[in-house]
């Protein structure tokens, strides 16, 4: 994959191309096209400079407006991402085509609907042959979902922790006794643990051994079927977290919210953006209310409740320019991967143009004991521009959070102290104090 000129360019080998021209002659691939569950793909005309000799073929890919991973994303796009997987692979085996692998990383988003990114990943189906993405889909897909599920134990640190995802071992360590009673779990965990652990044969010589079985597309397809009914049904039991049970506005004035919305809509509207992060989105409001302004907003929480349940409502809506995703501002994604680099950082992965730091700021600084110059600082390095707001130790939410904190350890946490850092780093275009007189909010541009 390169990216030139600001184009997606995926160079093919000669076998590469032979399973991709297969794939795309088949009709469910040119119907997930046009139907965008996979992303617009097309042949370049000639191989530019500068790529590998062994390149055939180059294929042009449509842009993902913001790249995201797994461990950013909550249960239920999980879900949707993994039934997507499967419907591809389904509506695939039909037209004798199947694919190479069943990573999660093969899917991204366009607002709150999934989109399959790795054209190259469908092969001919051969006779006689298993589903060789079975073992990564289960990592990738179906054990954090299980495990969300059954055990309320959120995959998205151990997916950030380890590439290959969650080992059938470790999937099955973590479940309980009676959860090997539970639709799949035998099957898919308990099997497949037994299998590993007994260091099963190489796939070569499965294969031949499948072939000799009388191993047909129908018991692929029939595997196939009972993982998508498995995956649709499972349900995460919504213990209720710290902010999901509430608006994070429900304790502003009416006159407060209306001039905190005023302000926000008036800072996104004076020239359009291209990209709007908001962090600490919480239900979405503030999303939602500068999207006029841009061509894509991403929102993101801390809550993977909220989280989720802000995907839901977007989904059912049927928006395309909102990604919800799910992150702790004091420690975000990293870059993961090869030398770093294969998985992006969180700050600094895209250029923003706005950022909203709506109720944030008093987290940060107190929940997680982060130096207001250093919230200013990670503000500085994400956005060109930032809508940030602070509330004083004398607000109801700040007080709830001192309760917790040793007297003085946050005697420096004062709007004057908050506006010398921001001035720092930043030229502060216009403010205002809410009325009610214990919040502030400031639009202001990076330097």
């Amino acid at each position: 994959m390169f990216i030139a000129e600001d184009e997606i360019l995926r160079t093919l080998d000669e076998q590469g191309w032979n399973d991709f021209a297969a794939a795309a002659k088949a009709p469910f691939f040119t119907q997930a096209i046009r139907d965008k569950k996979i992303v617009g793909t097309k042949i370049a005309e000639s191989v530019p400079d500068g790529l590998p000799q062994s390149a055939v073929k180059v294929l042009r890919h449509d842009k993902i407006p913001f790249v995201s991973y797994p461990y950013e994303w909550p249960f239920t796009m999980l879900q949707d991402a993994a039934l997507l997987h499967l419907e591809l692979v389904r509506s695939g085996l039909d037209d004798g085509i199947i694919t190479k692998d069943g990573s999660s990383y093969n899917v991204q988003w366009n607002g709150a609907r999934p989109v399959f990114i790795d054209a190259g990943s469908f092969e001919p189906l051969r006779s006689g042959e298993p589903w060789f993405g079975y073992r990564q889909f289960c990592q990738l897909f179906l054990y954090p979902l299980l495990l969300q599920a059954h055990r309320n134990l959120p995959f998205q640190q151990w997916l950030r922790g380890s590439v290959d995802g969650i080992s059938p071992a470790d999937c099955r360590a973590a479940l309980r006794r009676r959860d090997l009673a539970r639709r799949g779990v035998f099957s898919h965990v308990y099997v497949q643990s037994r299998l590993e652990a007994s260091h099963a044969d190489s796939d070569d010589v499965a294969t031949d051994r499948l072939k000799a079985s009388g191993f047909t597309t129908e018991m692929v397809a029939n595997n196939v079927d009972k993982l998508h009914a498995l995956v649709s049904k499972l349900r995460w039991k919504q213990a209720n977290s710290e902010w999901s049970n509430y608006s994070e506005r429900g304790h502003y004035t009416h006159d407060d919210l209306a001039q905190k919305r005023a302000f926000v809509v008036d800072a996104a509207s004076q020239k359009h953006r291209t990209l709007v992060v908001d962090l600490g989105c919480n239900d979405g409001e503030f999303s939602k209310a500068v999207l006029p302004h841009a061509d894509y907003v991403v929102a993101l929480d801390s809550d993977p409740l909220v989280v989720d349940l802000l995907y839901r409502q977007l989904r059912d809506e049927n928006e395309r320019r909102i990604l919800p995703l799910t992150m702790n501002l004091a420690d975000p994604s990293p870059g993961l991967g090869w030398r770093g680099n294969e998985r992006k950082a969180f700050l600094g992965r895209q250029p923003v143009d706005l950022a909203l730091a709506l109720a944030l700021v008093h987290h940060l600084s107190i929940s997680n004991n982060v130096p207001l110059a250093e919230v200013v600082a990670m503000l500085a390095d994400l956005a060109a521009e930032v809508v940030v707001e602070f509330p004083d130790a004398s607000d109801e939410k700040v007080q709830k959070l001192l309760r917790n904190k040793r007297a003085g350890v946050h005697d420096g946490y004062t709007r004057h102290n908050f506006e010398q850092a921001l001035s720092d780093r930043f030229d502060i275009l216009t403010s205002a104090e809410l009325p009610s007189g214990t919040r502030s909010i400031y639009h202001a541009r990076r330097r």
